[in-house]
């Protein structure tokens, strides 16, 4: 078939809808991933599989193109794509950003909020009356305007309809619907169009019409995923005073995309913005969907004193927003954002002191002063919380908010200034459930509130991936007495349903290892920066304990891989022993001899094929032996590799994907890691393995992958 006849096909809009939704899900990777990174040269249809060649999944420009494409085939499949288009938005470049804010956000200067009401009325009741029998009649459709504007709620300076001229002459005066609010929300205004219009035809002939939603040609409302990860202002040639004076991102536009955005449900910021973060930014963040505590609801909770009708109609269009589920604020630390930060703690959060006042100075607080009934303010729709490398904010501040979410399953709290006090609190919740927890660098914590935590608090109970890393620089508050409890009481350690783990710098030794059950499901371990613990007691480990890691972290472990502080170790000794005391023992196949079966072969005691090392052992590996490349990050990590080992799919045999070993050179994933090698660094920042940042937004934790500034926390940043 033809273009051109394809193009004139006329499908059911449901069938496009579905291959539109087809290509998104095309771009999401599946629950259990592969661990590697994705192929960017591979084609063909995803497996869904953890599968790096086939890949599982597209990378997201090549779906973003291919929605982009499907819009310039016809208006039905522009109907179609445009919603799944604008379904994930990713800040780039500074003027792609200008660009997303013209489109979307509402200019009041050009387009007067009585026009867009006046044209919304007009269109909205021409499509009702179409929808119905009123389409021939000028008379009638007039008529249903008019009921139209009755029907809307009228201000106190309204003009007398009867004043005016006869109802059939007279265009509808959006002047006497004017919102409350000086900047509404074309999505709301148009809901309540709508609603109107239903009531209207209701009221003539109840329960008969399905009236059209009035079309919204600014893409907001479709929009459920925004972040700044791939932001950047550097190269631009900005001097000082532009870059202060001058910024792109600032929080009035923030805020007016966030008003427009009524189904977003994940959001993320990065340092390159956090300037824009201010109190309103907060506010149309948090404040939004069903929030518990009485919001609006005077008899629970807290409730706000002398509320304008603006106000009013601020917090019933945050109302019939959707609850934000994941929020990202990974390194924010500017004054601005600290500031509004602790306000909205302020002001939500915390109950005010209870003092004496007198009466003029509490009317000059009444309007921005909040009152304590019962219950605090809550936001149960929020899910997952990222808040690594927030150092700024106090633990006065910090402990209410993370308190503030009953529903949390995801929470990276890595180099914030949590407490003991903090960590006890949130052990004492009744409904939060932790799948995936990061407590890396938190150097206020206490080794007794850790135990405490993992061992006796049901948050902890179902954990899957847990965090702790702590280095030379930031030690582990960890003692090896609670280590070793926590190893043997903690249930997410005794159930054995663990996935990722690292425990790098605690006090980790061969008792410790020996008491550990086994953990079947363990998939990446960190094991770095423990200098005493020898190869044989880590290689004795995974093969009675672990089998199925298969990324390892040993950044200045063992002695026998320290040659820089020991004069009697030498960097070919280092060598030897990684291969003859790890990898040869756990990523090699043992003997094995038969005459009924020559061709079968036993697996690997374990699925080893990923070791990350420090810089001066990657130095002495050279470039590496046979199938094991050297992989650097773009950052100051690296990795040794078995480039001839990964997730395979077999697309259409039914057994889902396994992990093969020894691929043949010409192999797609094979060839990709020999250019990951040879590139010796200059790689994307998603490069790499064992993230130390929590994924967020999407809700893959710890074994997630990213890219932008998050893949480099996650996989560049040694810490």
């Amino acid at each position: 078939m033809s273009i051109i006849a394809f193009s004139e096909c006329n499908y059911p809009s449901e069938l496009l809808d579905a291959i539109c939704a087809q290509i998104y899900a095309n771009g999401l990777p599946p629950v259990e991933t592969s661990l590697d990174p994705v192929i960017v040269t591979a084609n063909g249809a995803p497996t869904a599989y953890p599968s790096s060649a086939p890949q599982a999944y597209w990378p997201e420009p090549v779906v973003r193109r291919a929605l982009a494409s499907l819009c310039l085939v016809n208006h039905a499949w522009y109907e179609a794509a445009k919603p799944w288009l604008w379904r994930r938005v990713e800040v780039r470049l500074p003027r792609t950003w200008l660009s997303l804010v013209e489109e979307i956000a509402w200019n009041y200067e050009e387009e007067t909020v009585d026009s867009v009401m006046g044209k919304t009325i007009q269109a909205a009741a021409k499509a009702a009356a179409n929808a119905t029998t009123l389409a021939s009649d000028r008379d009638a459709l007039l008529k249903l305007e008019a009921s139209l504007l009755d029907t809307l709620e009228l201000p106190d300076n309204a003009i007398n309809p009867d004043l005016l001229s006869p109802v059939p002459s007279r265009d509808p005066s959006p002047r006497r619907i004017r919102p409350k609010s000086k900047s509404p929300a074309r999505w709301k205004i148009l809901r309540s169009i709508n609603d109107a219009i239903q009531d209207v035809l209701d009221s003539q002939t109840p329960g008969v019409h399905a009236v059209p939603t009035p079309k919204d040609p600014r893409p907001g409302r479709h929009v459920q995923h925004l972040d700044f990860n791939h932001f950047r202002t550097i190269g631009m040639r900005r001097s000082v005073e532009e870059g202060v004076n001058s910024r792109f991102v600032t929080g009035d536009r923030v805020e007016a995309i966030l008003k427009e955005m009524p189904n977003l449900t994940a959001f993320g910021a990065t340092e390159y913005m956090d300037g824009a973060l201010t109190l309103p930014v907060l506010n149309e963040l948090f404040l939004r969907g069903g929030l518990s505590g009485g919001r609006g609801r005077p008899s629970r909770g807290r409730s706000f004193f002398d509320l304008s009708d603006a106000e009013e109609e601020e917090r019933e269009r945050r109302r019939e927003c959707k609850d934000l589920e994941a929020v990202d604020l990974t390194g924010c630390v500017s004054a601005v954002f600290v500031n509004a930060f602790n306000e909205f703690v302020t002001t939500h959060l915390i109950a005010p002191e209870q003092e004496s006042h007198s009466d003029d100075e509490m009317d000059g607080r009444r309007s921005r002063r909040i009152r304590f009934v019962d219950e605090p303010l809550t936001f149960p729709g929020l899910q997952r919380l990222g808040m690594r490398g927030v150092k700024s904010i106090l633990p006065r501040f910090l402990g209410p908010f993370i308190l503030a979410f009953p529903s949390l399953t995801h929470l990276d709290l890595s180099g914030t200034r949590i407490t003991p006090d903090i960590l006890e609190s949130l052990g004492a919740s009744g409904t939060v459930r932790l799948k995936s927890l990061a407590l890396a660098r938190c150097v206020k914590l206490s080794s007794e509130s850790i135990r405490d935590f993992l061992v006796g608090s049901p948050v902890a109970s179902e954990l899957k991936e847990l965090n702790l890393y702590a280095d030379m620089t930031y030690l582990s508050p960890l003692t090896q007495e609670h280590l070793l409890q926590i190893v043997t009481s903690a249930p997410s350690f005794v159930s054995g349903k663990l996935q990722y783990l690292d425990i790098s710098g605690a006090p980790v030794d061969n008792e410790v290892l020996e008491h550990f059950k086994s953990q079947p499901s363990l998939r990446s371990l960190g094991l770095s920066h423990l200098p005493a613990l020898g190869l044989k007691v880590i290689q004795k480990f995974m093969i009675d304990k672990s089998p199925n890691v298969e990324v390892l972290t040993l950044i200045n472990t063992s002695p026998e891989l320290d040659f820089g502080l020991r004069a009697t170790s030498t960097p070919r000794n280092a060598v030897i022993n990684l291969h003859t005391h790890l990898i040869r023992p756990l990523s090699t196949p043992p003997f094995s001899f038969s005459i009924s079966t020559p061709n079968a072969q036993l697996p690997p005691p374990t699925r080893l094929r990923v070791v990350e090392l420090s810089t001066s052992m990657l130095g002495a590996l050279g470039a590496g032996a046979g199938a094991w490349r050297i992989i650097r990050s773009k950052g100051g990590r690296g990795w040794y590799v078995d480039t001839a080992c990964t997730w395979v799919a077999e697309p259409g045999s039914g057994h889902g994907s396994v992990l093969k070993r020894d691929l043949p050179p010409s192999h797609p994933f094979r060839v990709e890691m020999g250019c990951l090698s040879d590139a010796n660094g200059n790689v994307s920042s998603g490069t790499g393995w064992h993230a130390r940042k929590m994924e967020v937004l999407h809700g893959h934790g710890l074994l997630g992958r990213e890219d932008g500034l998050y893949g480099a926390v996650s996989f560049a940043y040694q810490g």
